[in-house]
């Protein structure tokens, strides 16, 4: 994925369409965050070794970055072949990254089980906000936990909050545990202003699904970094 307007949401799930915004829009873009922000929560839950998965990798830095902090093969895939091919282009010289053109509803391409963990940055909301959205996104789950080894990690970095997002992450058959950690938007009020909470450290959910007091539903200011940890049967 990456920036522009905002544009029809039935087009999300298009290759046709993000090819086209990849084709006027060519330039680098990470969604919603750096590897910078989220490289504390990263390495607490994904080691260095493993095999990832970078699901609707786009024109994000984020693996690169995450190859120069020694991180040593992570396998890219999105729905847009143009993103592809200028990914495949920029870094034919690091073979610590591979890209692939692959649906994530429709992952065939790989085995059961083949990595280690999957890391979604937005890919998950993209498929919310366009059409045919919970089926679109029950099916990127199933194949998520598919190729997902057994005690792998999904990591899904997401603007939703507990409410609209955990129904979906404990449906049927998912079977994994979930760790929910929050962080603050780049550049927002909570961002500027000094905590003593320690983003690597999980918070505790109310049986409603919200997260007390300081944490109001919605914030524009937060991003959700949801830790789903496949199960060994």
């Amino acid at each position: 994925m990456t920036k522009g307007k905002s544009h029809h949401p039935q087009a999300y799930g298009d290759e046709a369409y993000w090819d086209n915004r990849y084709s006027q829009d060519a330039g680098s873009f990470d969604w919603y965050q750096r590897y910078s922000g989220l490289s504390p929560i990263i390495t607490k839950y994904i080691s260095k070794t493993h095999r990832i998965l970078m699901v609707g990798c786009g024109n994000a830095v984020i693996s690169e970055d995450m190859v120069n902090d020694g991180y040593q093969e992570i396998v890219n895939v999105d729905i847009s072949q143009v993103v592809i091919d200028a990914m495949v282009k920029k870094y034919k010289d690091v073979p610590q990254l591979q890209y692939l053109r692959l649906d994530v509803r429709e992952m065939k391409f790989f085995k059961d089980a083949t990595f280690d963990s999957i890391v979604d940055k937005g890919m998950f909301d993209s498929l919310m906000c366009g059409a045919s959205a919970p089926y679109s996104a029950a099916r990127m789950l199933e194949e998520v936990r598919r190729v997902l080894k057994p005690g792998g990690v999904y990591m899904l970095i997401t603007y939703g909050d507990p409410r609209v997002r955990m129904s979906h992450l404990k449906g049927p058959e998912m079977n994994w545990s979930i760790a929910l950690h929050v962080i603050p938007r780049p550049g927002s009020k909570r961002a500027a202003e000094s905590s003593s909470r320690v983003i690597t450290d999980p918070l505790l959910l109310n049986d409603d699904g919200t997260l007390g007091p300081q944490f109001g539903l919605e914030d524009p200011d937060l991003h959700y970094v949801y830790v789903c940890t496949k199960d060994w049967k």
